[in-house]
């Protein structure tokens, strides 16, 4: 799996298809986080943001390959070996961005409630900050694996799929993302941390049980 993946993240950097996901990223951290704004609303902001981003990325990873090599890889390893270190690769990728997002908030922000009344300690608002962060990745990263191949074969499909699924994980009510960045905004209006245990966990299983199923599917018709 290790040589999979260093062999889909190669793919990834040469394609220069990560470019437009990062700089949508790069976009909605440069409209809503800016130096000197509350903490914990602008890592709900960063956390938010990614699960369109990683969705993306995932898409762009699983679509990456030619037909060709695709074949060759999957007839050498398994396909649905093949299809995981794909979406892996994006969900990598999307740490990755939301770490170094993690940090940037970290260092720009305000330790302070949204009245800047209440002081709010760094340590513990980064550690949330970086769990609604991977909450956020590992819904974007179910939301890629269900609406993309090997489900979802048609750019036709795949690409309005990708994007209102993405929107309703966030924004439906119950779902972990959308639980997760609530639990920021609202902690910022009285300096309370939410660390957010129960969303990223419900999160995990999601993505867990979302890129199972397009591996088994990937696998069935490889």
């Amino acid at each position: 799996m290790t040589a999979l993946l260093s062999y889909q993240t190669a793919l990834l950097l040469r394609s220069h298809r990560w470019l437009p996901p990062l700089l949508l990223y790069a976009a909605f951290m440069f409209i809503g986080v800016r130096t000197g704004q509350p903490i914990l609303d602008s890592f709900g902001y960063a956390a938010a943001a990614l699960v369109p981003v990683t969705a993306w990325l995932v898409r762009v990873c699983v679509t990456n390959e030619p037909e060709a090599a695709r074949d060759c890889a999957a007839a050498a390893a398994g396909p649905w070996r093949v299809h995981l270190s794909a979406v892996l690769t994006g969900l990598l990728a999307s740490t990755v961005v939301g770490v170094a997002a993690t940090a940037v908030v970290a260092a720009i922000s305000e330790p302070r409630s949204s009245d800047h009344q209440v002081d709010v300690p760094v340590g513990e608002a980064t550690a949330a900050g970086l769990v609604a962060v991977l909450t956020c990745v590992l819904l974007g990263t179910a939301v890629g694996a269900l609406c993309n191949r090997p489900l979802l074969r048609s750019t036709a499909w795949a690409v309005p799929a990708t994007v209102l699924a993405a929107f309703l994980v966030l924004f439906a009510e119950g779902s972990p993302a959308e639980a997760a960045v609530t639990g920021m905004v609202t902690g910022s209006l009285d300096g309370t941390v939410n660390m957010g245990v129960l969303p990223l966990a419900a999160a995990a299983v999601s993505a867990a049980v979302a890129v199972g199923v397009a591996c088994a599917v990937s696998g069935r018709r490889g």
